[in-house]
Parts: structure tokens; sequence; C-alpha cells
């Protein structure tokens, strides 16, 4: 896997240290949140991807599948749970954060700009934006990590999550 890269996000706003390093003192008494991860798992085997979210320090992973299956081994909502279970990290599905199917085409198509649009529709829905609360809330309590299958997170509709969470809490994103 790739090193991790950050978003643009404002040096004052980012987390001091690595990953699993201290937090940065608050400015002006104000807490700053832990970094948001970003995964995906396309060509990655189930090791790998646990390896890296417990070596950022991941407490949380966060599964935007709309479809938490998957034919890769690993990956499928209740195995997945249970391997990350066994690292100590909660696993958290928001369906509600799911490209919609005509997205997910969109994306297998590499039709990109149409995924995004779909998917931006789609969070205009109630169900989206209760989940995208609730993304934020774990988001700004502890480390943890969107994951999804696109492995390129530019081609993902992840990135997307990710940029509608910074928008709420000021976090820097990182892609593992």
């Amino acid at each position: 896997m790739s090193p991790p890269q950050a978003a643009r996000i404002p040096p004052h706003k980012r987390r001091a240290g690595g990953a699993d390093g201290p937090a940065a003192a608050p400015i002006d008494g104000e807490a700053i949140a832990p970094a948001l991860f970003t995964i995906g798992y396309e060509g990655e085997a189930s090791a790998t991807v646990l390896a890296a979210l417990a070596a950022a320090g991941v407490r949380t992973l966060i599964d935007v599948r709309a479809l938490p299956l998957s034919r890769k081994p690993g990956f499928s909502k209740r195995m997945l749970a249970a391997e990350l279970a066994g690292l100590g990290i909660e696993y958290v599905h928001l369906r509600g954060l799911g490209t919609p199917a005509a997205g997910r085409q969109a994306a297998r198509a590499g039709r990109t700009g149409q995924m995004q649009a779909i998917f931006r529709a789609h969070m205009e829905e109630d169900a989206a934006q209760i989940d995208l609360v609730h993304a934020r809330a774990i988001a700004r309590d502890r480390p943890c990590c969107l994951l999804c299958f696109e492995a390129d997170p530019h081609r993902c509709h992840r990135l997307l999550v990710a940029e509608m969470i910074v928008q709420a809490t000021g976090q820097e994103v990182r892609h593992l």
C-alpha cells in the first residue's frame, strides 16, 4: 500500500505527529479532531488492509459501501467485523453513505464524473444525511477510516464522503 496522502487542510488544523501520534494542542480552546483515513481494498489481501488500519491507529472502520458484501475473502460485513474486533477496531456500516446502484454502474464503467453526480444527488436524501451526521460524530471522537472497494480515492465516492465530513470537522484526510 502506498504511504498516506494528506488532503488540503490548513496546517493549523492538522494533527501533530504521525497517524498514531498525539493530537496537536488545542487552538483557542478548540480540540483538534484525529485524522480521518480512507482505504480501498481493491487488489489487497484482507491481512494487508487490517495491518494498515492497525498501523494507522484506526479505532473505528466506517464501511461506506451500500452493499457490504464482497467476493473477495475477508471483506464481507460479518467476516470483516469479526476480524476488526480481534484487533480492537469497531466496525460501523453506514448504508446511507453508499453509492446507489446507478452510481456503482457508472464507476465500473469508468464514468467517475457521472458517479459523483449520482452520489451527490443521493446525499440530499434524509437517510444519507442522518448517516453523514453519524460519521461526523465518529470522526470527531476517534481515529476512523472510511472503507470502500476502489483503490484510487479520486475515483471513489469515499473521497466525497471524506470531504463532507471535513467540511464540518476540519480534519486532515489521509488515504491509506
